[in-house]
């Protein structure tokens, strides 16, 4: 298995070729950009990984504490925190949950400090919905796809060197797929 600096090394390198293969297909700059970005965050912080004291675990500092459940939920390598069909729709499905419970966290917090109330769930639920049509304009949805398949493959990329490193000292793949 690579190292951590060999992911990153990699990450790194296959960045610049993940922005021209993109262009390339979309004939769309910014959305190059978009997906050259989330690659470079899906290998650096957002990668396979997170299911260890690794690199990228160690790079979201005091906020890594998110990731403990993950951690405690999947085995290292497994089809779901390194597979490339579920593994990184498992970490942005994971992520977007603790986000939105400390989203209501912070929303029932600061109205508790500034009215003495605090909202109810669908209250919660309304806000979400409001955001939620907010970004469901096309251009919206393009750039959050986009961002999904800059870090889809950016993970691919992880996992894809995994299986490559172990056939080479094994000879055979583990079934990571």
């Amino acid at each position: 298995m690579p190292s951590g600096h060999a992911h990153d090394a990699i990450t790194i390198l296959l960045a610049a070729p993940v922005a021209v293969g993109t262009c390339a297909l979309t004939r769309d700059l910014p959305i190059a950009v978009i997906v050259s970005v989330a690659f470079i965050v899906a290998g650096l912080m957002f990668g396979p990984d997170l299911d260890t004291k690794s690199k990228p675990y160690s790079r979201w500092g005091p906020l890594r504490i998110i990731w403990l459940p993950y951690r405690t939920i999947f085995r290292h390598r497994s089809r779901w925190s390194h597979g490339l069909v579920f593994g990184t729709l498992l970490r942005v499905v994971y992520f977007l949950g603790i986000a939105t419970i400390i989203a209501f966290a912070a929303m029932a917090t600061f109205s508790f400090l500034t009215s003495g109330e605090v909202p109810g769930f669908a209250g919660f639920v309304r806000g979400w919905k409001s955001a939620g049509m907010l970004s469901s304009s096309t251009s919206v949805l393009d750039v959050l796809l986009a961002i999904f398949v800059g870090m889809w493959t950016g993970a691919a990329s992880h996992t894809l060197t995994d299986i490559a490193i172990t056939y080479i000292k094994t000879g055979r793949a583990k079934g990571l797929l």
